[in-house]
């Protein structure tokens, strides 16, 4: 009988020693907790539904996200100081001098969508007013400004040259986008000329009838203004530190006509993380795509 007993305390203690061990063994061997990524978010309302559904996504995938909110200048240094993982709204060319003042430690890796266009915006009432050219000796009806955004945005020196290029006798009145806008709206619903700065997409072109001046000279001879092409800027480091998640950024891509929708429906109150969590509840099918790379 004891010998009995001591085998079965023999056998239950050798159990519950392998248990330990196989549990132990389990916790060395498992998958390692994912990194937490950070995106760059600036005041401009294109960035929103990209940056909130990359990150609604990318926390799906196991990562923590955290938004960093500052301007353009700002998330491509912190990008290049390892600081920002990921900015989903990089505008070609008008922001290309970033790309390659940095071009060591940060990279394009894919290209959301393309056909955005930016420039000097007027209302449509503006009848006789199309070209930039057409401004030339009308500055007046203007007041000789042009309502901007913030000067340390690289589009701003590009619209800058525009002005120089053809010896505009404007003013650039740089203040942020809501402000730019309000002060917009103000003119345009007394029915006044205003001359101000615009990028689809955008929800002003679903609030206001409004157009995009052409800029045929400049265009041709100095690229500038030409139409835009919206990409996923990342570290270098970024397929490294979390390589999944690099792989799903790098078969990112949404159409401009979803994202203008968006800025709309979060314009007029809409919840951003609801209207991103809506996008993708639509999408399963381009989301498991751009996860997988199929």
């Amino acid at each position: 009988m004891k010998k009995t007993l001591f085998i079965l305390i023999t056998i239950l203690l050798s159990l519950v020693i392998y248990g330990c061990s196989a549990s132990g063994d389990s916790e060395d061997t498992g998958d390692e907790e994912k990194p937490t990524l950070t995106l760059g978010v600036t005041n401009w309302t294109s960035t929103v539904p990209p940056t909130k559904i990359a990150g609604q996504i990318l926390e799906d995938m196991g990562y923590e996200v955290e938004e960093i909110n500052a301007d353009a200048g700002s998330v491509y240094t912190g990008m290049s100081d390892g600081d920002v993982d990921v900015f989903m709204d990089s505008w070609f060319p008008a922001q290309r001098q970033y790309i390659e003042e940095y071009s060591d430690s940060i990279e394009s890796i894919s290209v959301s969508y393309d056909d955005a266009n930016s420039g000097m915006v007027v209302p449509a009432y503006m009848e006789d007013i199309n070209d930039v050219e057409d401004l030339k000796g009308n500055e007046d009806i203007v007041n000789n400004e042009m309502i901007a955004i913030g000067e340390g945005d690289p589009a701003m020196q590009d619209m800058q040259e525009v002005i120089d290029f053809y010896d505009l006798d404007i003013e650039m009145i740089n203040s942020s986008e809501a402000a730019m806008l309000a002060a917009a709206e103000g003119e345009m619903e007394e029915g006044n000329p205003v001359l101000f700065y615009g990028w689809r997409p955008h929800s002003m072109f679903d609030k206001f009838d409004l157009k995009i001046l052409t800029n045929e000279e400049v265009a041709e001879q100095e690229g500038l203004f030409d139409s835009s092409t919206i990409h996923v800027i990342a570290n270098k480091g970024l397929e490294e530190k979390a390589p999944e998640a690099y792989q799903f950024l790098s078969n990112w891509s949404i159409s401009m006509g979803d994202v203008e929708q968006m800025i709309a429906e979060i314009d007029s109150g809409a919840n951003p993380e609801e209207v991103a969590q809506e996008w993708i509840d639509n999408n399963q099918d381009k989301v498991e795509e751009m996860k997988n790379g199929n």
